[in-house]
């Protein structure tokens, strides 16, 4: 190994363990453009087992040293990241353009978020009540049997693995919401690289290792490897230094990840997630008064991004009538001038292409997006099949991973409700509602709330907000725990755990806990919540 340089924006192709640069010894990847066709350098290698173990290594080492970090130290490492990442905002831009094929004002908001999470997490650090502090005092004279001391506080679960994302090279990669709740919950995190944007992830993991260093925190605090899933990603899962996993991907990686995790001697937390196609409910009063502007709006949600994003609409259910009719001609119209933009990778518009030929089978063909000779750019794709056929073929409620939809006729408003309940776990749920459907809506929502994390009215899924109230989760297949979210200030939660102190000597309590509450928090005392 060796020593780690100060960031630059020079790549060097090489992989970060504990703070030194180190050459990958396996199978060869580069960047690739996808606008232009072309390879990107330079050339990173992947890592081997024995990368696996040093970073595994250098992070359980690090553990007890970086969880012990008190919050304000740490929130300030947080922003000495977003500072870092912004600091080489242009240069990450480009090399982000170049190995994605998406827009610079689309990339430019995305460091944005990506910082905004960075800072969000430093100002739960701050604020304490992530600690879930709770004390009940003891009640020596209370009959028949006295209350003993007793209190609690969540702790860190150990180094988490996190797995960069495809289709947000920033916000859901080596600094995004995994590495940042992670980081805030006291984990140590060694990260997967996504093949997709090596040269974005390198300049990413050097930003994150520079604050590490320049905090004075352990060096195994951070790391960053290069490899492929079925073998470095497996490892990395199977390790038994990792404690726990945040993944965002394909469900048959994502199962593959659960299934390694739950095989371990010491099963552990996956947080995965993974598939969604993301229902949109039509309601009869919302399709009288603007079916043509809400066929235009579905458009422009499903072709974002080329579709790729994870909340893309890929499905539209409404009851069958004229309301309907005029809908889907607004949207064949607008679908129709519709230019296809690239794909991230030759793998994904191959994937795009394989879906939409399965719904050529199974349903019917409304229109395709203009035709392109671009390798990889797929036009985008709408289809329609009634709610009997939907409910009875498995192939109809796969999702395509790309600007793809399907809409389905329902006979009535009882079908319509019968299809919600027929559907998958979803990430989201959206309804176009106006007021003369809040009844037909009220009946509905029991159902969504059911199946999927977020529910949406007079919107459109896309677009992910990052606060405090934002729920980015859902049942199976949406995610492997649809108790918890991967976006937002509860997404700390997924990395630790409550621990119990019972009649512990006031000197040995943790500050969160301790009398006289130190640490200025809010805490349940003897069930009030107060900061005294």
């Amino acid at each position: 190994m060796t020593s780690m340089v100060s960031s630059t924006t020079d790549l060097t192709g090489q992989m970060i363990i504990a703070g030194s640069m180190v050459r990958g010894t396996g199978d060869e990847v580069r960047g690739f453009d996808p606008t232009a066709g072309s390879e990107l350098e330079p050339t990173y290698r992947y890592g081997d087992p024995s990368h696996v173990d040093a970073a595994c290594a250098a992070a359980a080492e690090a553990f007890d040293g970086y969880r012990s970090v008190p919050a304000e130290r740490r929130a300030a490492f947080l922003e000495s990241i977003a500072e870092n990442i912004e600091a080489i905002r242009d240069d990450l831009v480009a090399r982000a353009v170049s190995e994605t094929g998406l827009p610079e004002a689309r990339l430019t908001g995305e460091v944005g978020r990506t910082t905004g999470q960075l800072r969000m997490f430093a100002g739960v650090l701050r604020e304490g009540s992530f600690n879930g502090a709770r004390i009940d005092p003891a009640l020596p004279d209370r009959e028949p049997l006295p209350r003993p001391d007793i209190r609690q506080r969540a702790i860190a679960l150990g180094p988490v693995a996190v797995f960069g994302a495809s289709n947000f090279p920033l916000a859901f990669s080596v600094a995004g919401g995994d590495t940042a709740s992670a980081l805030a919950a006291g984990c140590p995190v060694v990260v997967k690289a996504h093949d997709a944007h090596p040269g974005t992830s390198e300049l990413v993991g050097r930003a994150v290792s520079d604050a590490v260093r320049a905090a004075g925190l352990p060096a195994g605090t951070f790391s960053l490897l290069y490899g492929s899933g079925p073998e470095l990603g497996i490892a990395l899962v199977t390790d038994p230094r990792i404690k726990a996993v945040g993944f965002t991907g394909s469900r048959a990686a994502g199962t593959a990840l659960v299934a390694a995790a739950a095989a371990r001697p010491e099963p552990i937390p996956v947080y995965a997630e993974m598939s969604s196609i993301n229902p949109v409910f039509l309601l009869a009063e919302a399709l009288a008064n603007r079916a043509a502007d809400i066929g235009r709006a579905f458009v422009g949600s499903l072709t974002m991004g080329s579709g790729q994003f994870c909340t893309n609409p890929g499905l539209v259910i409404a009851v069958d009538s004229p309301d309907l009719d005029t809908f889907i001609a607004a949207a064949r119209d607008e679908l129709v001038q519709a230019t296809p933009a690239a794909m991230l990778t030759p793998t994904i518009a191959e994937n795009y292409r394989s879906g939409v030929d399965a719904l050529v089978a199974h349903a019917d063909l409304i229109a395709r997006g203009a035709a392109t000779d671009a390798p990889v750019a797929c036009p985008a794709a709408l289809f329609s099949t009634d709610a009997r056929s939907f409910l009875s073929s498995r192939e109809l409620q796969a999702e395509v991973f790309g600007a793809s939809s399907l809409i389905v006729r329902c006979t009535d408003v009882a079908e319509m409700r019968a299809v919600a309940a027929g559907i998958e776990g979803q990430l989201t749920v959206t309804v176009h509602a106006d007021d003369a459907d809040i009844d037909d809506a009220r009946q509905l929502l029991p159902t969504l709330e059911l199946k999927a994390g977020r529910i949406l009215f007079n919107g459109w899924p896309t677009g992910v907000e990052v606060g405090h109230a934002m729920v980015h989760g859902g049942p199976y297949p949406a995610t492997s725990d649809s108790r918890t979210t991967s976006v937002g200030s509860r997404a700390i939660e997924r990395f630790l755990r409550p621990v119990c102190y019972q009649d512990v000597p006031g000197a040995l309590l943790p500050s969160a806990i301790a009398d006289g509450n130190p640490d200025k928090i809010w805490r349940r005392v003897d069930g009030n919540l107060t900061q005294d």
